[in-house]
């Protein structure tokens, strides 16, 4: 365990990161007579200030404004659009460090995990400059003499985004830096959790649109809670919803953009698993499941919850899983070496005690970890050790997502067993496998059902160049890589006649 800092130390973190962005420091100096957050830090559970929050009013003020600048904006040059995303990314790489000490700060992230995520959006810019000049369509033959038909892609509008706490920017980024280049108009919910990190990143976009002459109010901030996020979800302007967070929240999302007849992209719940086969690099395969399972205080989307072993290594490999997981240090993500930092409230170490619980009460035994540590020391900040469950089988908790570093072990005979074991949940983001078998390593690509699938590499660690995104209860959506900009914009089949003549398609006459 390390010590923990004081709280002037992460007060001078903070206000150091905010300025360097471009945030005014006054903005924790929020009247608390008009509707605020308090901005808090996990590292130890301070106050670090009270923001001014939107009213109904507001945020739908700033929806207006977004669609205003729309309009302006679908008209620029796709590939004039992709200098913003570029300077954004110029400005994202010249204040990466500025930008990770928030997000430390804010999100509990270590130094690295938090460069790594601003990182994410740096790639993402220069993915989407690219993307600026491959909106493209297909032309297709058309029945017709002398017609041509094709398919061409346009602007959607306003895109709305809902963020979650644990990667407070990098996931914005994946849906802002496409839709602007597709010539949408951006508002962005953050999480409440989270909301300085958000007010750095919206001030370098500010800047870069500023600074290539986009028009203005292109990408606002809500600051809020839920209900600022309703206002939000339920405006007939905002074309799209992209929200990524928890089933519930998608199951309370999805009905009422449907019911608009809105466009959605859900990116939610994960409860991953690998697979640990008999041919197995038993050391490559435990480096890839303990950073998958206890990195971020198991506080990923694409965080290893399930671990499915062959019977004839399992106590083998468990005994080095349960072996590393004692090594690893827990603290402050501001000290040096630390690999474990905190739950980012007390709901979330709440909701992992009962998980153990209840795994106990099914069966299962607790081989490490789940104790609470440093509460001494900062009661309100919450500090666990990385449990490790051994399970005699995939029980009701196992198939639940709790959102804390709870790895539930399974034992399988055979591939079969073991994907039927893997596909039994309602979720379906990411899934790995170590094996050195050809045959199984492909049969586990073919038959796995998640979004993303990984074979010698652990859950964890999606690279941009790929959609992101999964199936079954984690929504269906697609971000970041790929043709997942297809997302921000609508497509339109034109026909063009140049015969002279008019023919109906499929033979048809009319007088």
């Amino acid at each position: 365990m390390t010590a923990l800092p004081t709280d002037q130390t992460i007060t001078d973190l903070l206000t150091s990161g905010l300025s360097a962005c471009g945030v005014d420091t006054s903005v924790l100096e929020g009247s608390a007579a008009s509707a605020s957050l308090s901005a808090r830090s996990p590292i130890t559970g301070q106050n670090l200030g009270t923001i001014a929050a939107d009213t109904a009013q507001t945020a739908s003020d700033k929806i207006a404004a977004a669609q205003t600048a729309f309009e302006t904006w679908r008209d620029v040059p796709a590939p004039v659009r992709g200098q913003l995303a570029q300077r954004w990314g110029q400005l994202l790489g010249e204040h990466k460090e500025d930008l990770a000490k928030i997000i430390t700060v804010e999100a509990g992230k270590t130094p690295s995990e938090a460069a790594g995520e601003v990182q994410e959006m740096i790639d993402v810019c220069e993915f989407a400059l690219g993307q600026s000049r491959q909106l493209w369509g297909k032309t297709m033959p058309s029945e017709r003499p002398g017609h041509r038909l094709m398919e061409t892609w346009h602007p959607l509008g306003v895109v709305g985004v809902i963020s979650a706490f644990n990667f407070p920017v990098a996931v914005y980024s994946w849906n802002t830096a496409l839709a602007l280049v597709a010539g949408d108009a951006v508002v962005w919910k953050p999480s409440e959790n989270a909301v300085l990190a958000a007010l750095g990143a919206q001030s370098l976009l500010a800047r870069a649109a500023a600074e290539v002459g986009a028009p203005e109010n292109l990408a606002p901030v809500l600051i809020g809670g839920r209900d600022i996020g309703d206002v939000m979800v339920r405006d007939e302007r905002v074309a799209l919803v992209s929200a990524t967070g928890s089933v519930r929240m998608g199951r309370e999302v999805g009905p009422v953009v449907a019911e608009r007849f809105g466009k959605i992209l859900l990116e939610l719940g994960g409860n991953n698993a690998a697979i640990v086969a008999p041919s197995a690099d038993i050391d490559l395969a435990l480096r890839g499941v303990v950073f998958a399972a206890a990195g971020t205080a198991g506080q990923r989307c694409t965080t290893l919850r399930r671990l499915i072993v062959h019977e004839s290594i399992a106590d083998e490999f468990v005994d080095k899983v349960v072996a590393a997981y004692k090594t690893l240090s827990i603290g402050s993500p501001t000290e040096d070496g630390v690999l474990v930092g905190p739950l980012i409230n007390s709901a979330s170490y709440d909701g992992m005690q009962a998980a153990l619980k209840q795994a106990e009460a099914e069966g299962g035994e607790v081989l490490c970890g789940g104790g609470r540590v440093l509460a001494d020391e900062r009661p309100d900040a919450h500090y666990v050790e990385p449990a490790v469950v051994r399970m005699p089988s995939q029980t009701a908790v196992v198939k639940d997502e709790t959102f804390a570093p709870i790895l539930y072990v399974i034992t399988y005979s055979d591939l079969d067993e073991a994907l039927k074991i893997h596909n039994d949940v309602p979720q379906g983001l990411s899934s790995a496998i170590f094996t050195a078998e050809l045959a199984e390593s492909e049969k586990f690509l073919s038959r796995s059902d998640c979004g993303i699938a990984n074979v010698n590499i652990g859950t964890s660690g999606a690279e941009i160049g790929g959609a992101f995104g999964g199936e079954k209860e984690t929504g269906g959506g697609r971000e970041s890589g790929s043709d997942s900009w297809k997302a921000y914009m609508r497509p339109a089949t034109n026909t063009i006649n140049y015969s002279g003549e008019l023919p109906l398609a499929q033979g048809v006459e009319f007088l």
